[in-house]
């Protein structure tokens, strides 16, 4: 299976084999994303590197049914949105591909979950169904198997004392927050710092407060918490892989995803490292869906391969998007 090889990938060497191994694979398997590529003039066989792979703009997760194989879908993933907004759909049709991803991502960056408390604070998300970032926190906490771990989702003052209780344990902490929620917890409450404990914002003040950039959010939590570093997860519905900033903006990602940037005016063009452009998505993960993907968020591109999310674009559709309105 060529889920096996991703979750394998050791080097640049294997993740360009299996990157291209997933991309002729969506091509013959799936029709929207091979009517995309024809229409690009890009057909499966134009296609010998990386770099030429073509990516979906990410809006056709709203639109379109993307998948790439007949098996039964067990789990559709949907986002957020403002009442009567179009959500984006995520078919799944195997969800243990999703929790071999998260839970290989964890470990790879924070070591075994099982070292854990997991504490999580997403309200906004709890109070909906289908939220992909539920489905993990949820497996994170049960994965713990401590008796502490759990979801708060308006009763904080039950996790102010769960943080108080916990601070005289040598157990790590992670609490992962929503920014408004964590940005309201350090609001009302005075919370004692714990060197053990790690805040980890998943992003997005979905309309519950100013939205304000990264660097602001976490001098505020930073000062709330008492932590020096806040860490950040980036995540979508429309993806099955995360990457993780462990305090200071710079993202990383797993051996089965990887990031380039666009030119915000040429969406075929690449723009060098360094240079602020739109954000594309390689997640190997998305194998049964679509790996590809042009994203709505403007970054840059370290030399280490590591990256920045600057913001997102001004305009709603990615330039190049109704290159193809299909039924």
């Amino acid at each position: 299976m060529l889920s096996n090889t991703i979750f394998s990938i050791q080097n640049d060497q294997d993740f360009e084999s299996a990157a291209l191994a997933v991309f002729r694979h969506q091509y013959t398997h799936n029709p929207i994303y091979q009517r995309f590529c024809n229409l690009l003039g890009i057909p499966k066989t134009a296609v010998t590197t990386v770099a030429a792979i073509p990516y979906l703009p990410i809006q056709f997760f709203k639109t379109h049914t993307l998948l790439s194989t007949h098996a039964p879908v067990q789990q559709v993933f949907t986002s957020s949105g403002t009442t009567g907004s179009q959500v984006s759909k995520h078919y799944v049709t195997d969800l243990s591909i999703y929790e071999q991803s998260f839970s290989n991502t964890f470990q790879h960056f924070y070591g075994a979950i099982t070292d854990y408390v997991i504490l999580a604070l997403l309200p906004s998300y709890l109070e909906r169904e289908g939220s992909s970032l539920v489905y993990m926190a949820q497996q994170l906490i049960t994965d713990s198997k401590h008796p502490d771990s759990g979801f708060y989702l308006h009763d904080t003052q039950a996790l102010v004392q769960k943080l108080a209780q916990l601070a005289t344990t040598d157990k790590k902490i992670l609490l992962i927050g929503v920014s408004f929620a964590l940005v309201d917890l350090v609001q009302r409450y005075t919370l004692d710092a714990n060197p053990n404990l790690i805040v980890m914002e998943t992003g997005g003040m979905k309309g519950r407060k100013k939205e304000i950039i990264r660097t602001e959010l976490h001098d505020i939590l930073a000062s709330g918490f008492g932590n020096t570093h806040i860490h950040s997860e980036y995540g979508m519905t429309e993806l099955l892989s995360q990457a993780y900033s462990l305090g200071n903006g710079i993202f990383k990602t797993p051996p089965w995803m990887k990031i380039t940037t666009r030119d915000p005016e040429d969406a075929l063009s690449p723009t060098p490292i360094g240079k602020t452009g739109g954000i594309n998505i390689i997640d190997l993960a998305n194998i049964n869906s679509c790996a590809f993907i042009a994203t709505q968020d403007l970054g840059k591109i370290h030399p280490t391969g590591d990256f920045e999310i600057l913001g997102r674009f001004d305009h709603s559709d990615i330039r190049g998007c109704n290159l193809m309105a299909l039924s």
